[in-house]
């Protein structure tokens, strides 16, 4: 059974508070022993109401874990304040009333902190999300204050140090798969690179076993070699620096044993394949308007001695890395023809190196030019160097609250959203299909409407409808640019289909009626319905919003009208009719003739569709109600009846110019059903110049069949030759217009 650390007889308890009461009497940490005692206190009551909290997944007391972790993150990052006294309370805060009691003795900022670990601790067991930046921008946007995200990074670092020999196998990969995956590479942004190494060889370790212990054991088998050749290669450097009168120190750094093994993979090769194991380290003690003059100057003492490859050659002097890095790397090629990486800097450089942006606090005032991969390494640098713990807090928690949204599928795929994103920017995210069927959303078991705001962390289902359409006004709800554009697309899309069926739905309506469709008769009726545009017209056709026979009817009043054999225009007497003197004189002319050509200007004319004129055709023309003339053949079917009821509106009419090839012809052919006779006559239309078949209609019926050609032609003169043609076809009894 195990002893909890705060029983009276226990001696966890005493071990533990000796190490732990100097840490919270530190400064960086509460600043009294009262503050240690009244932890201490909390720790005590948590442990014995929450018994189950005292140990942590490896059996390891919570306490001791804190210890630890709180240890890294004063010696090695340099962290300090009300998130170290949050990180050691962490495990004991189990609810709402926790809480309060933390607010009560400890203040806001500690509470606020708690938050911030438990937020964290809620999406830390997602291994498939957690390899990706997505995963990783997600921490930080929970964590909101960046030195939570340094605290977890040292307790990482204490929990890989204690898990070596613990039996709990699972737990300890998922863990190392964490630090790897999750930690190392915050650790690597935040510019703590030592850290950093030791979470990657400590993961290699338990996840890479063999790999680890191969590359150990061949790097403790050379080292007596690598430090013999370290030696050989500086000695002249130490020479030439001595001689300049430079305070320095040096350092020969092995290559990590992940970095190795990454090294490996990548060359494909063995262990004595890797050749550029280790680096030299020459730090200055430079004063600080002098530090980027002594370490180019040092560049140029090792490259007059030794050749170099410019190629590998890194400036951050210059311009320092977004995290704060500042260094001057080139490689040269050494004894033994074996290329060594050199690294330049000071002791100001090397420790910012060593323990990242925190180090820049023990340098106030001393500016880093480095601009970012993430704009929020700025404020955190500029906070941490003034040391202004105001500032730090605001810059960090206003930064972060600003950034995109990071939400969880129900599968653990983890999205990257804009601010303010809502459920339905999230199902347009998963595919353009869901969001247009979507209707709802279900946020962590809750179920909320598609315009429900999301937060980063959030698992979050999407809802369908087999019957849901886009909307229009969904625009106003989708915050991204993505989501916007599709539900655009959608209605748009949707609209167009809805048009074209009521286009369609007009169209076989007429049909059924044998009534013809003219596209000038339509946008009348669209006009005389009140609608604006045809798009409008033909979708409140599809949607009902018109009665379709009322539109039939209105259709063929219009009709009758323009062939002028509507009712109330049989009672019309000729003295009512009064005809524009301008347009009669353009129609009538000095001969009382329409000349019908392609220049006719000011002159409104149609070709009649009862009749089909061709040029060349025996053709007059109807003065109509609207004020145009409608060119008619003469012997139209409609023509008798014309002349004879409204002669006044009779024009003489010939044709001028050269045929456009443009006049639509419909021919009825009669013939046998023989094998292959439609096929001989679409083959004799395609072969003759300047003619095109439009479209062709064959039925059959017993033996016998007839069809209907629309073709366009030039003239009278090529339909006549082209209905001959057709006429000789084996097969083919009548052909007419």
């Amino acid at each position: 059974m195990q002893t909890s650390p705060f029983t009276e007889t226990g001696t966890l308890r005493s071990e533990a508070l000796r190490t732990l009461l100097p840490l919270m009497r530190h400064p960086l940490l509460a600043g009294s022993a009262e503050a240690a005692h009244s932890i201490e206190q909390f720790l005590a009551h948590a442990a014995k109401q929450h018994p189950e909290t005292v140990y942590n997944a490896f059996g390891y007391p919570n306490l001791l874990q804190s210890i630890e972790g709180i240890a890294i993150a004063v010696h090695e990052i340099g962290l300090a304040g009300h998130v170290l006294t949050a990180y050691a309370l962490r495990h004991a805060v189990t609810g709402d009333d926790d809480l309060r009691r933390v607010t009560q003795t400890f203040g806001t900022d500690v509470a606020d902190a708690l938050r911030a670990f438990q937020r964290v601790e809620a999406i830390e067991g997602n291994t498939e999300a957690m390899h990706t930046d997505n995963f990783r921008n997600l921490l930080m946007a929970r964590a909101a204050d960046m030195r939570v995200v340094l605290m977890l990074i040292a307790d990482a670092v204490a929990v890989m140090r204690r898990i070596k020999d613990a039996p709990q196998e699972d737990e300890r990969r998922r863990t190392a798969t964490e630090a790897a995956c999750l930690y190392a590479p915050l650790a690597h942004k935040l510019g703590l690179y030592k850290l950093k190494s030791e979470l990657e060889d400590l993961s290699l370790k338990y996840l890479e076993h063999d790999a680890y212990y191969m590359i150990k054991e061949n790097l403790n088998a050379t080292k007596r070699a690598r430090d013999a050749y370290i030696e050989r290669f500086t000695a002249p450097i130490r020479r030439m620096l001595d001689a300049e009168g430079l305070r320095y120190h040096m350092k020969g750094r092995t290559k990590s044993i992940h970095s190795i093994w990454q090294k490996m993979k990548k060359q494909q090769c063995g262990f004595s394949g890797v050749y550029d194991l280790f680096a030299i380290r020459i730090i200055l003690d430079a004063p600080l308007q002098k530090e980027k003059e002594q370490c180019w100057k040092v560049f140029s003492l090792i490259t007059n001695k030794y050749e170099s490859n410019l190629k590998r050659l890194r400036d951050w002097l210059t311009v320092p890395k977004s995290n704060g890095y500042e260094s001057l790397h080139i490689t040269v090629r050494g004894p033994e023809d074996k290329w060594v990486e050199v690294q330049i800097r000071t002791q100001r450089m090397d420790e910012i190196a060593e323990h990242g942006l925190a180090a820049h606090w023990r340098y106030k005032g001393v500016k880093s030019s480095g601009a970012g991969i993430d704009t929020w390494l700025a404020d955190i640098r500029q906070a941490l160097e003034t040391g202004n713990d105001t500032l730090l807090k605001q810059s960090l928690t206003t930064e972060v609250k600003s950034q995109e949204v990071y939400v969880f599928s129900p599968k653990g795929d983890l999205y990257r959203l804009p601010p303010h994103a809502t459920v339905l920017d999230f199902a347009y995210t998963i595919h353009s299909a869901v969001g247009n069927r979507c209707v709802g959303g279900r946020i962590d078991g809750r179920n909320v409407p598609i315009r429900q705001e999301l937060e980063s962390g959030q698992t979050v289902e999407i809802l369908t409808a087999s019957n849901q359409t886009p909307k229009a006004e969904w625009v106003n709800i989708a915050q991204s640019s993505h989501a916007k554009s599709k539900i655009r697309a959608a209605v748009r899309e949707l609209s167009a289909t809805e048009s074209a069926i009521g286009k369609e739905t007009l169209e076989r309506k007429l049909r059924n009626r044998k009534i013809e469709w003219d596209e000038s008769l339509i946008n009348q009726l669209i006009k005389r319905l009140n609608f604006k545009e045809s798009f409008d017209f033909f979708k409140a056709v599809s949607d009902g919003k018109v009665d379709i026979n009322r539109v039939v009817e209105t259709y063929m009043e219009l009709m009758r009208r323009e062939q002028g054999t509507a009712d109330r225009a049989a009672v019309r007497s000729a003295e009512e009719f009064n005809l524009d003197a301008e347009m009669h004189a353009k129609a009538k002319g000095e001969q009382d003739e329409l000349v019908i050509g392609s220049n006719m200007k000011g002159i409104d004319f149609q070709l009649a569709r009862c009749c089909n004129p061709v040029y060349g055709d025996d053709v007059f023309g109807f003065l109509t109600v609207g004020g145009g003339i409608k060119i008619h053949r003469t012997t139209c079917p409609n023509a008798p009846a014309l002349r004879e009821r409204f002669g006044y509106r009779i024009v003489k009419a010939r044709w001028a110019g050269k045929g456009q090839g443009a006049y639509a012809i419909t021919l009825h052919v009669v013939g046998q059903d023989d094998l292959g006779i439609v096929n001989n006559i679409t083959s004799i239309i395609s072969k003759e110049e300047h003619i095109m078949l439009r479209s062709i209609n064959i039925d059959s019926h017993d033996g016998l069949f007839s069809g209907i050609l629309t073709v366009l032609v030039d003239d009278t003169q090529r339909l006549t030759s082209l209905i001959k043609k057709l006429r000789t076809v084996k097969g083919v009894k009548a052909v007419s217009r």
